[in-house]
């Protein structure tokens, strides 16, 4: 033994010696082993392998050892050492080949199948090693090879196959091997393995999958080998699987057999031997996993093999292994896309992937319909946790559980790996128990392999593709792009299979995270099958999904219908039918929700589980993150969230998220707690779900928003009719996907607002609602939004925003509008500024106002105009200045709410100063923008029609503003109307001047005359029944409580505001070419006005006339016809002004704004066209103007019928107080035909009566004297007549009589007040008379005419005293007329009205007469004054001896003072008329002295007291009228004989009459004894007795040559008279005797004159 040690060192220390002499060296060690001493040997074999390790074995060495060793073996001598020595050869070196190998090979194959079990086991290591190490060398062998390019021969029909030239030595030895394992599998005898005794097929089938699995290459690279596999391998592998095949579960045949399928006489069928198919599906999966693509057709008959083996009939163990086999296949996903390749999208080829599928399917489904069979150890154990879970609840463990089968779920796999169990049991001989639930569990296994696999494959090519095709196109723009089409084809293969195992597992699942892998799986195959463009599966997917996630039975029709085709379907698997299994619904699941179902009719509840909330995650999860795929199935995703979020009682909150809804919106609603928290969770994931829309494409985005649209539809439905809560989730979310997707609002703005649109429209109050807030909250957050470019420079995207603003214009409900009124206000507070040209569409919100929409509308509507007006129209389009002032008019004319109609008229007065004040600017941009308008219209052919074209735009501007206004001017509104007329005037007053001139024409004809006609007939048509109150507690004053009477207020302030304008603007107007005819208009309803029955509209009218007539042409100041009028005494202005009106806000002028319009215009805006010719037109207008004030005056003053109109006081003095005015302006023309028809007007004026109700406010009291306006305004007129006359050229003094004439008939109104037509009136009497009844019944009342006429009478004396030496007054008998006139009150003297009335007729007489009797005496000889005489006399005659008597209370002061006056005229005669009786007709001057003579003795009347008689009887006029007739007869001036002639015969008459008197008396006064004589009578013979004392001293006072004889004889005839009287009784007559008496002393002696002259 140390020999042998030593020996062995020194080999080693002499490697390269031993090796070339290995023979040698190692003869020793075999010579040792052929002593078969144990120990000897043993030590032998550890020294040859230890030369063995440091590899000094040669070739023939190695042969000498290995022949050793196998004799050896044959006397079964160190049967472990043996194996290991030849292991250690083979291991460290290759020397050893062919023959040597093979021998070393059997060796240890010989060994394996010893008795004992340690060197059985030990050979069998041995083997596989030693197998290994073969093809190891042949790998290192091509490896060393390997960049030789070597050129094999083409193989020719493999004859000899123990001889393959053409492989090298290691490849030699391994393909001898291998087809030698073929043939001892196959039972045959070996080619290369010579020795072989004894060989199993289970060591054989191990060893060919070992070398088949561990060394692919080689068979794929050596075409001998390929050759190998498909002539040897896999003819064997089917030969052998051929008992499988044929077995079916059940039949049997002696011991075990079977009988076959056919009903004739089978033949016997061998049973199946599990280690033998085991192992043959091992070597079936190596051969299709690494030698696929070589053996095409023969993997095809295996995979056909591997789907019969999952049959029903087959033995459990054998389902078992073959389930296991196909989940190894199920986790390579390219082997199965090689399938799909090779086999589905061949014609008339098998469908193998699809088969492969849907059997898994089918094997899934038969283990819930035949559980247990052919597996007797778990058929006795199934009806435990079966009838276990049958009765209590739910089971503990993960499992499935299918209408009673209970089905455990086990763990048998890492995901993605296919660890198998019984595939991996080679040390059993018998079938395995298989337990309950394993294939379940590895089929289970199989399809997620299956799915996760193919889905991440094809996702990962997608990717890839994509990729590859945008390098297509950048490359080959032209070409297009083609996809593989085996995808596709792989997915339409499966689906149907994994849908129906899918689904049946879904629904039986009783574990979460069961469920979560399935739902994961159909979640994964619908995303894969969306992004392919399966519509069908992808569909089919949800669908699945979907109903999961609802109650069973749901009635939900999108699911039903979608999957009534599925689940009609039956798949044809190998001859077997498999139906898609319907839902159980008998699932024992957690209920964690109770709800009403979303229905239209009312149902019971229904009831959600965990599962169903767990799917209803997946679903959401779906959406959220494979939404870009999932086009019209939307439909179905989100029909199956709105009805689970309504079994929830989610309710949409602000901005569209859902929340929990109160217990009282679902009092059937019940939540467990667990769900309760999960609530929020899911409403937040229900919103990230629609946020996340942001990121799909345009495509996809449009299907989710139709899929939402077709949503809310059905809820509008099914909201339809009742008032039950509707759904409002689709219009909540569509609301959200709206939000998120603001940068794209174009692509699905029109479907998304088209459809909200017809929500507002819904009659569900709850609906609309949600709709308007959906669609308002959407253009708010449109608008606010920052889009690229900005939306001011993007006119179209704004448009697009606002249109369906403008659409909810045309929704009835309150609220929409409601809503979208208080949407426009909040966007003008947030984006006013930005809206550019959105401005049109926003006014038309705003404006679109209707009457019946209520306060609260229009008070929010007008709210946002207000806003527009004080804010925006600096930052709004001018072109859109128009649509403001039709929005601010359209708020006016609302009859709502008073007040905003009222402040929109200040709104437009706000507008018409923006325009003042920015006028150039607005010029500039509308021009622009008209030009622009213009070209577009001219290249379409097409006329610019817009309103009031042709005017310039600015100009158009205004003329809308005016016409709106001029249409507010016509309101049924009182207020409105005077607000908007005030407003208009205003505007045009001091706006007016930036017009353009012929826009004028405009303003005058279409806005003015317009607006004066509408209001004119509504004046006149106008209800004049009288209205109560003015709404609500408002009382209404009488003087507008008939509509009436409010359009009469209308008429007067339209009136004067266009007269104020024709006033301020003439300059302006008068250029225009019709301006006359605009004036005859405006004449034409000023005219038509003051004949109006309305005292307020005729007064009105009146004053507007006024104010016309005080336009004055610019000239000199000396020249201008106010100063004339001045000058004669006019006021400048008779009537009160009009108060300049406007709507509350003064107008300030300042000079810079006077400049700027003067810019504007370029000229003077007043300076008038200079020459004659516009000298000769303001001559027509004044004529026109005259002509109208006749017409008005002639038809106001006309008396008119019984119980008809007759004008007021006011009136006609407003009328009579423009003549003055208007005169100024055509006097020149002034004839004495329009002095006649003046004279009629003012005739007719001063006769109208005034009511009995006006008369205490008219009228001025008895004791006043003052006259009435209207009095004052005639006097004034014809003042201003007889100053211009006075003035004027010697032509006009022709007038005189005329004014004469008119003032004279005035003064008769003292006496004899004027009649107006046959209208009974009560007249006012004489002062002195306070009995009067000013308030008797009689309707009318006569004027006091005698303060009237007494100023006129006063007027004709100053008149006549300027004028009495004037022709026309002589020629026209003036003071003949004079004096006829004042004949009457002097006649009637006492009988006057009034006393002042014949005193001052007298005095005017008096003064008259002083000028006028010596113009007649001059003319006496021209017979102009002869008429006069005789007149003058009736009129002396009729005052000094009136028939009327003094009233009863007249004092002797106030008779003494009339007596006086009496005096007065007689002193007259004698200073003016008697001491010229030459000039004076002889009938007149017989007329006076009769007068005197009467006047001398004439007694008064008997009414006197006795102590009054002495005063009343008139002495002191009887002694004048004496003193004259004496003065005048004894004259010492006696001119003509006819003078002394009248002289005595008035004497001698006087004297004769005093004799008869005083005989009368004497011879009474005898008779009546102590008889008392009458008082009158006595007062009588008084008087006479007094006149004769008064003769007696005329007579001693005048010269005595003046008395005639005759006449002395006379006045002593008297004295026997005298003295006959004086027995009288009357103490009285006494005295009056004695004062008769006494002045004859003088005459009892001659006068001393007439004796010294001698004379007699």
């Amino acid at each position: 033994m140390c020999i042998c040690v030593f020996f062995v060192c020194v080999c080693v220390c002499a490697l390269p010696f031993v090796f070339e002499n290995s023979s040698e060296v190692v003869q020793p060690f075999l010579m040792g082993c052929g002593t078969k001493e144990p120990k000897i040997t043993q030590l032998c074999l550890a020294a040859i392998q230890r030369l063995m390790t440091h590899e000094v074995v040669s070739e023939a060495a190695a042969g000498n050892i290995i022949n050793m060793l196998w004799q050896l073996m044959e006397n079964g001598l160190e049967e472990l050492k043996l194996l290991q020595t030849v292991l250690v050869l083979l291991t460290t070196n290759t020397v050893v080949h062919d023959e040597i190998l093979s021998k070393a090979i059997v060796l240890c194959f010989r060994l394996h199948f010893t008795k004992d079990t340690i060197t059985n086991n030990t050979a069998a290591a041995t083997v596989r090693q030693v197998v290994t190490v073969v093809f190891e060398r042949m790998v290192a062998e091509d490896d060393r090879f390997k960049g030789i390019m070597e050129q094999p021969p083409p193989i020719q029909g493999n004859t000899n196959r123990r001889s393959v030239s053409t492989l090298r030595p290691s490849a030699k030895d391994a393909y001898m091997l291998f087809q030698d394992l073929c043939q001892l599998v196959n039972a045959d005898a070996p080619y290369w393995l010579v020795g072989m005794t004894e060989m199993t097929r289970t060591f054989g089938l191990e060893l060919l999958e070992s070398v088949l699995n561990d060394f692919p290459g080689v068979f794929l690279q050596h075409q001998e080998f390929s050759f190998l596999l498909k002539e040897r391998v896999c003819p064997l592998v089917i030969k052998l699987f051929s008992p499988n095949i044929k077995f079916r579960q059940g039949s049997s045949s002696g011991g075990g057999g079977g009988g076959g399928g056919s009903s004739a006489t089978p033949p016997p069928v061998e049973k199946p031997y599990f280690p033998i198919c085991m192992r043959l599906l091992r070597v079936v999966s190596v051969l299709i996993k690494h030698f696929y693509s070589l053996l095409v057709t023969e993997c095809e008959i295996f995979l056909s093999l591997l789907v019969k083996f999952l049959d029903g009939e087959k033995p459990q163990w054998l389902r078992a292994v073959a389930v296991e086999s196909v989940h190894r296949l199920c986790v390579h996903p390219h082997l199965l896309r090689s399938f799909c390749q090779s086999y589905d999208m061949k014609p008339h080829s098998t469908k193998v992937f699809r088969d492969i599928v849907n059997a898994l399917g089918s094997f899934i489904q038969s283990l819930f319909i035949t559980p247990n069979a052919g597996n007797p150890a778990a058929a006795n154990t199934a009806g435990a946790p079966g009838s276990g879970v049958a009765g209590s609840g739910v089971p503990t463990q993960a499992a499935f559980e299918y209408r009673g089968t209970w089905i455990p779920l086990m763990n048998v796999s890492v995901q993605g790996s296919a660890k198998a169990t019984y595939l991996e049991m080679l040390d059993k001989v018998e079938p395995p128990s298989i337990p309950e639930g394993y294939a379940m569990s590895v089929a289970f296994s199989a399809l997620l392999d299956l799915v996760r696999g193919i889905t991440t494959m094809i996702e990962r090519e997608l990717g890839r593709e994509e990729e590859e095709a945008i390098q297509h196109r950048e490359v080959h723009p032209d070409k297009q792009w083609k996809p593989q089409p085996v995808r596709e084809e792989m997915v339409s293969a499966c689906w149907c299979g994994l849908l129906a195992a899918l689904s049946l597992l879904l629904d039986a699942s009783t574990d979460e995270t069961a469920t979560e892998n399935i739902l994961k799986a159909e979640l994964t195959m619908a995303s894969l099958c969306g992004r392919l463009g399966l519509v069908t599966p992808r569909d089919a997917f949800i669908t699945a999904i979907c109903k999961a996630s609802l109650p069973p039975h749901y009635a939900l029709t999108v699911l039903n219908s979608n999957t009534s085709s599925l689940y009609s379907k039956a798949y044809s698997i190998q001859g077997q039918t498999v139906q898609i299994i319907s839902p159980s619904s008998e699932s024992h699941q957690q209920v964690v929700a109770v709800g009403q179902p979303l229905t239209a009719q009312p149902q019971g509840t229904v009831v959600l589980t965990a599962k169903n909330i767990q799917c209803m995650r997946t679903l959401l999860n779906l959406a959220h993150c494979h939404g870009a795929v999932l086009g019209t199935s939307w439909q179905l995703v989100l029909a199956t969230l709105q009805h689970l979020v309504w079994i929830l009682g989610l309710k949409p909150g602000l901005g569209g998220a859902l929340k929990p809804g109160r217990a009282a919106e679902g009092p059937s609603t019940v939540l467990t707690t667990a769900v309760m928290t999960d609530l929020p969770i899911i409403a937040n994931v229900l919103s990230r779900l629609f946020e996340s829309s942001q990121y799909l494409d345009d495509v996809s985005l449009h299907h989710l928003i139709n899929a939402l649209c077709s949503l809310s539809a059905e809820a509008m439905e099914m909201a339809y009719g009742n008032n039950k809560e509707p759904s409002l989730f689709a219009v909540a979310k569509l609301l959200e996907t709206g939000l998120v997707n603001m940068d794209r609002i174009e692509i699905l703005w029109r479907p998304l607002t088209g459809h909200l649109l017809e929500v507002c429209q819904h009659p569900n109050s709850r609906m609309r609602e949600w709709g308007a807030e959906a669609l308002t909250a959407l253009i708010k957050a449109g608008l606010a939004y920052k889009h690229d470019p900005p939306l001011t420079h993007n006119q179209r995207v704004q448009l697009l925003l606002l249109s369906p603003l403008k659409e909810l214009s045309n929704v009835l409900h309150a609220d929409i509008r409601q809503k979208q009124l208080e949407s426009v206000l909040q966007i003008l507070q947030s984006q006013g500024d930005s809206l550019g040209p959105g401005w049109p569409l926003v006014l038309g919100v705003i404006g679109a106002i209707r009457n019946d929409q209520g306060e609260s509308l229009i008070r929010t509507a007008f709210q946002c105009l207000q806003l527009v007006v004080t804010d925006f129209l600096p930052t709004m389009p001018c072109t859109c200045l128009q649509i403001v002032v039709d929005v601010a008019g359209s708020f006016g004319l609302q009859n709502q709410e008073l007040n905003i109609s009222l402040t929109s008229i200040g709104l437009l007065w706000n507008i018409s100063d923006y325009f003042f004040q920015r006028g150039e600017a607005i010029t500039l941009d509308l021009e622009r923008e008209e030009a622009a308008v213009q070209k577009q219209a001219r290249e379409r052919g097409e006329t610019l029609n817009r309103p009031f074209h042709p005017a310039p735009p600015f100009d158009c501007l205004w003329l809308c503003l005016y016409a709106k206004l001029g249409e507010l001017c016509v309101d049924l509104r009182p207020a409105v109307r005077k607000s908007a007329g005030q407003t208009l005037f205003s505007t045009i007053a001091a706006h007016g001047t930036l017009l353009q001139q012929a826009t004028w024409h405009v303003v005058v004809w279409k806005v003015l005359f317009h607006l004066l006609d509408c209001v004119r007939r509504s004046s006149t048509t106008a209800d004049k029944e009288k209205i109560e109150s003015g709404g609500g507690n408002i009382l209404i004053h009488h003087s507008r409580d008939t509509a009436e009477k409010q359009w009469a207020e209308t008429w007067v302030l339209t009136l004067a505001g266009v007269a104020r304008i024709f006033n301020t603007k003439r300059y302006l107007l008068q250029q225009l070419g019709d301006f006359f005819k605009a004036w005859e208009v405006l004449l034409d309803h000023i005219q038509s006005a003051a004949l109006s029955k309305n005292n307020e509209v005729s007064l009105a009218a009146l004053k507007s006339f006024q104010e016309i007539l005080q336009i004055v042409t610019p000239v000199r100041d000396s020249d201008r016809p106010m100063d004339a009028l001045a000058s004669l005494g006019v006021p400048p202005v008779l009537i009160d002004p009009l108060s300049a009106s406007g709507p509350g806000r003064p107008l300030v002028r300042s000079d810079s704004l006077v400049e700027r319009l003067t810019r504007y215009n370029g000229a003077d805006p007043q300076a008038p066209p200079p020459g004659e010719e516009s000298a000769l037109e303001d001559s027509a207008l004044w004529w026109s103007a005259w002509n109208t004030w006749f017409r008005t005056g002639t038809d106001s003053t006309r008396p008119p019928p019984k119980h008809s109109f007759v004008p007021s006081q006011p009136f006609l003095t407003a009328l009579v107080q423009i003549f003055p005015a208007l005169y100024q302006h055509i006097k020149a023309g002034f004839s004495m035909d329009d002095l006649r028809k003046l004279g009629v007007i003012l005739h007719g004026a001063v006769s109208v009566p005034i009511s009995s109700d006006a008369s205490p406010f008219i009228l001025p009291s008895y004791t006043e004297a003052v006259l009435t306006s209207l009095q004052e305004a005639v006097l004034t007129a014809l003042d201003v007549l007889q100053k211009a006359i006075c003035v004027g050229p010697e032509s006009l003094q022709v007038m005189y009589p005329a004014i004469f004439q008119q003032l004279l008939l005035f003064v008769e109104f003292s006496c004899k007040p004027p009649q107006y037509g046959k209208m009974e009136t009560k007249h006012v009497a004489n002062a002195k008379y306070n009995q009067i009844q000013l308030f008797a019944p009689a309707e009318w009342v006569a004027l006091n005419y005698v303060p009237f006429a007494e100023r006129s009478l006063e007027v004709v004396v100053d008149l006549y005293q300027k004028t009495a030496c004037h022709k026309a007054v002589i020629s026209e008998k003036v003071l003949q007329n004079i004096v006829k006139t004042l004949r009457i009150p002097l006649g009637l003297k006492y009988s006057c009205p009034s006393e002042s009335t014949w005193q001052l007729a007298v005095s005017s007489l008096l003064k008259v007469l002083s000028i006028g009797l010596p113009v007649a005496r001059q003319h006496s000889s021209s017979g102009k004054f002869d008429a006069m005489w005789p007149e003058l006399a009736h009129a002396f005659e009729d005052f000094l001896f009136t028939k009327s008597t003094p009233p009863d209370n007249l004092s002797i002061q106030e008779f003494q003072k009339n007596e006086a006056i009496d005096v007065e005229v007689v002193q007259l005669i004698s200073t003016e008329v008697l001491p010229f009786a030459n000039f004076i007709p002889k009938d007149f001057v017989g007329q006076i002295m009769t007068m005197l003579n009467k006047g001398s003795i004439h007694s008064q009347s008997s009414s006197f007291t006795e102590a009054e008689i002495d005063v009343r009887m008139r002495e002191e006029f009887s002694k004048v009228c004496f003193e004259t007739l004496l003065q005048f007869s004894f004259s010492n001036k006696v001119s003509t004989p006819q003078e002394g002639y009248i002289s005595r015969m008035a004497l001698s008459v006087l004297l004769k009459r005093s004799q008869d008197v005083l005989h009368r008396y004497v011879e009474d006064e005898r008779l009546s004894g102590r008889c008392p004589l009458p008082r009158q009578q006595v007062t009588e013979i008084i008087f006479v007795l007094k006149a004769i004392s008064t003769l007696m001293d005329s007579l001693k006072k005048t010269q005595p040559e003046n008395v005639d004889g005759g006449m002395w004889a006379q006045v002593i005839a008297l004295y026997p008279t005298l003295v006959e009287c004086i027995p009288c009784s009357s103490s009285e007559v006494g005295l009056a005797l004695k004062e008769a008496l006494g002045p004859f002393k003088d005459f009892m002696q001659p006068p001393v004159s007439r004796i010294h002259n001698g004379e007699s």
